[in-house]
């Protein structure tokens, strides 16, 4: 390659190694995709015939167009919603905004927003032909069809969602190119995801909240890894900073260059020194990126790896599941995933390392053998879609009320042992609270190992926190939370007040901001993003004392006496934003009053108390106003589940008020008690600190305070006799 002769430093070491590679080559940015989406294209191809999910319909079959093309164009969806959310949250933590390849990477993510928009409109308009049976015509009859599938049905309404979010991706990917715009891009691009969870099969089978919430973590986890590979390949073969290592230094020193008086201090004077020239922002490497991008595949395979096997528990149900054409593409994509996983296993353990030494070896040959497995896993899985699994797809003749209405059976009488025996796991919350975990421990580690030291005890209650969370969301609550108005209080009041308390207690940010190294070089890591957000100003607005005590009592009222209660129960999504909400509103407000992590403003212990007392209040009068309602609510709910067993539905709503009245106090009264034990410990401290200047000046400010009064007694005796 070329350099401009403008007296730029030749390339050395490490540079001049990675250099060597092919950078800027469009061959490898070229070779990557077709790799990709022709491995996709046989895939799911091979798939449809082996599972038979392109058969003609026995009736109203709308053709083999529609029959082939549907999976197929779904597959081409699917991998640019990959590149478009891979891209974006690579770009967040391991690129510099401003750069070059920050702009290669905002672009990447819009084309393939672009791409996500069009295939989804082509597989919305195959699903609406597959679902009515209807032929394309231009006639306004099969117009006035189509506008009713995308405005009335779930299925085109969901389709229809994704299409319109991935025309606003795509436009704000390419329009905004800051660190916040970039965030909130990346947020929705991966809430683009949801609409299209809650159908299909995931929507039939009778574990739905379990197969739409693996099917949610699946293609999220899939998209950040496949889109983040795609993403290195079209960076390395691109002219960016990262494939030309001397290029930003060539920038440098030609506008330097151009520009002689720069060099110049401003002053004439011989006498003034100039001032030092700024500390520049360290150099990302190619190797850098790659590092980075090999975290976020490690956690993106073990969500994928876990929520694959969540999801075929669901559908196929036994082991004799595994013998039907459905289990032997469940079969082969497991082994596709095994692969990739050794193939990541030698990239962390010997490529990597061989890379930022400033070799390659077979780096980029492997990358593009993992874009191939990764094109069949992405074929294999559009092939699933299409597959009848071999259970819970039965329809039966007589169906109860409960699962009329939640899609499951009744559950047994809750007894004591119950409350530990019974589970409904939340996928998207124990993989939560999984990391959680993870990560907090390594980061323990990472001080102890460094010489630091870190209270156990904030250990303890961090894991106690996210156990309690995990049972919360999938146990005995979980269990019954939909049957009993009574159990789902007592979850309500946990998620807003006992788990808060404990989490806390943790203090995960002080943890992170001393565990997680600080860069230098212009990107932003988790440190970076935390500080951001501590400082952000809508953190400064949520943690202000007053605002997040509002919200932790006016959602209980707004919930409750609303429709939100009613949406919480019918609808799945309702009720994650529910665990969601309440458990941030709880935690925010518990964080105001006894936290240990920062925020930008805590009121005076006094006010704490006082507005702790106020909020108890308050959670009191809540508590009675549900005890005290004459009607049922959501009464084609509760009062519909045709249970039989236990108290009465208006009984055990008012069992529910008393819990909120009782039970929701606890914790209440525990944040009092630390309140006040802060407090006194933060006057002991006060004390501690004054009586030590005293000892240090030797009461120094006592002697003169008395002789100041000594002397003021001096001046009124003496007036008093002049007086005389």
């Amino acid at each position: 390659m070329n350099r401009p002769a403008t007296g730029v430093r030749p390339e050395t070491g490490s540079d001049a190694a990675r250099s060597a590679l092919p950078a800027g080559s469009p061959t490898l940015r070229i070779a990557g995709p077709v790799i990709l989406v022709g491995a996709a294209m046989l895939a799911v191809v091979a798939g449809l015939a082996f599972g038979g999910g392109a058969a003609p319909n026995l009736l109203l079959d709308p053709g083999p167009v529609v029959r082939w093309g549907l999976p197929v164009v779904k597959t081409i969806s699917n991998l640019g919603a990959a590149a478009m959310l891979g891209s974006l949250v690579l770009a967040l933590f391991s690129l510099r905004s401003g750069a070059r390849s920050f702009e290669i990477a905002l672009d990447t993510a819009s084309i393939g927003a672009a791409v996500y928009t069009v295939a989804s409109a082509v597989a919305g308009l195959f699903t609406f032909l597959q679902t009515l049976g209807v032929k394309l015509s231009a006639g306004p009859e099969f117009g006035a069809q189509l506008g009713r599938f995308l405005l009335e049905l779930p299925l085109g309404q969901a389709w229809l969602m994704t299409v319109l979010a991935g025309a606003v991706i795509t436009i704000a990917a390419f329009a905004f190119r800051g660190w916040t715009a970039t965030l909130l891009t990346a947020i929705l691009a991966a809430a683009s995801f949801i609409p299209l969870a809650t159908q299909g099969h995931a929507g039939e089978l009778s574990g739905h909240d379990a197969a739409v919430n693996s099917l949610l973590l699946h293609t999220i986890g899939a998209a950040v890894w496949i889109g983040g590979l795609v993403l290195l390949i079209v960076l390395r073969g691109s002219r960016s900073e990262l494939a030309d290592p001397g290029r930003a230094r060539t920038a440098a020193n030609t506008a330097k260059a151009a520009n002689p008086a720069a060099k110049q201090p401003k002053s004439s004077n011989p006498a003034k020194s100039p001032k030092p020239a700024k500390k520049t922002k360290g150099a990302i490497g190619f190797a850098d990126v790659v590092r980075r991008y090999s975290s976020l595949a490690l956690a993106a395979y073990v969500v994928v790896a876990v929520s694959g096997i969540a999801r075929s528990i669901v559908a196929v149900g036994d082991w004799a599941g595994m013998l039907t054409p459905y289990g032997g593409l469940i079969i082969a994509k497991a082994v596709v995933l095994i692969l990739l996983g050794a193939l990541g296993a030698r990239y962390r353990t010997r490529l990597i390392p061989k890379l930022e030494a400033g070799g390659s070896g077979p780096f980029w040959t492997l990358v593009l053998l993992e874009l191939a497995l990764m094109g069949i896993a992405s074929g294999l899985a559009a092939a699933l879609s299409r597959t009848a699994p071999p259970t819970g797809l039965e329809v039966a003749t007589v169906r109860t009320p409960a699962e009329i209405l939640t899609g499951s059976a009744l559950p047994p009488e809750l007894t004591p042992i119950r409350w530990i025996t019974a589970w409904n796991i939340d996928l998207i919350w124990a993989t939560a609270a999984v990391f959680g975990i993870v990560l907090y421990a390594v980061g323990v580690l990472r001080l102890r190992k460094r010489g630091d030291s870190w209270p156990i005890h904030r250990t303890i209650f961090w894991i106690l926190g996210l156990l309690g969370l995990v049972w919360v969301t999938g146990g005995a609550i979980n269990a019954y939370q939909e049957t009993l108005f009574s159990v789902h209080m007592l979850g309500h009041m946990m998620l807003s007040m006992a788990i808060p308390l404990l989490l806390v207690a943790g203090a995960p940010v002080t943890l992170a901001l001393r565990a997680i190294d600080k860069r230098d070089d212009g990107t932003r890591g988790g440190r970076e993003w935390i500080l951001w957000a501590v400082h952000s100003p809508f953190s400064r607005v949520v943690t202000n004392p007053f605002v997040a005590a509002a919200i932790f009592v006016l959602s209980l009222w707004a919930f409750y006496f609303t429709d939100l209660v009613r949406w919480a129960m019918t609808d799945h999504i309702g009720h994650e934003w529910m665990t969601m909400h309440f458990l941030i509103s709880g935690y925010l407000f518990v964080l105001s009053l006894v936290g240990a992590d920062p925020v930008p403003r805590r009121l005076p212990y006094a006010g704490r108390l006082i507005t702790l007392i106020a909020v108890m209040a308050t959670h009191a009068f809540f508590g009675m106003a549900i005890m005290m309602q004459s009607g049922l609510m959501v009464a084609e709910w509760f009062g519909a589940m045709g249970r039989t067993w236990g108290a009465t539905p208006l009984e055990d709503q008012y069992v529910g008020g008393g819990v909120a009245w009782s039970v929701g106090e606890i914790p209440t009264l525990i944040l009092a008690i630390t309140v006040a034990i802060q407090w006194s410990r933060s006057d002991a401290k006060v004390q501690k600190r004054q009586d030590r200047a005293a000892d240090r000046s030797g009461d120094a400010e006592l002697e003169e305070y008395n002789a100041r009064l000594a002397e003021l007694a001096e001046k009124d005796r003496r007036t008093a006799a002049r007086g005389r």
